[in-house]
């Protein structure tokens, strides 16, 4: 298997280098999408620090099945119309936090058209609780 690999390489070498170029593109463009991304541990720290305010865009069920602790709560359909209730945190960095990441660098994005500091919490609520870090009801 991984010899019929490399022969295909080797035969077909630029298509195999147009390959590794279009996928690092894509990977370049995934990363800078949503803005930053933070682990676990650096959520905790910005928040712990006071520099950083939790924003969960998940549906209402979800948030209170368990949230993290003093997080702020907009679905994700509605951020876009309630952006102004997040003016008094302007000064922070606002941390998206979504199911498992997959609406989290879009909202972040449109925090940052509109002039907020945002990144998100790389695989969202699932990365945490796999972190066994404490969610509250």
């Amino acid at each position: 298997m991984f010899a019929n690999l490399i022969e295909f390489i080797i035969n077909h070498y630029v298509l195999s280098g147009m390959f590794a170029v279009l996928l690092v593109l894509l990977i370049v463009t995934e990363m800078r999408k949503g803005g930053q991304s933070l682990s676990s541990r650096e959520l905790t720290a910005l928040v712990n620090s006071d520099q950083g305010v939790v924003l969960d865009v998940r549906a209402q069920k979800d948030f209170s099945a368990g949230h993290i602790v003093d997080s702020l709560h907009i679905p994700y359909d509605k951020v876009v119309a309630r952006i102004a209730e997040l003016e008094k945190h302007k000064a922070k960095t606002i941390v998206v936090v979504d199911a498992m990441g997959q609406h989290a660098g879009s909202i972040a994005r449109e925090l940052k058209k509109a002039g907020f500091t945002a990144a998100k919490l790389s695989g969202g609520i699932a990365t945490w609780r796999g972190d066994n870090l404490p969610l509250v009801k």
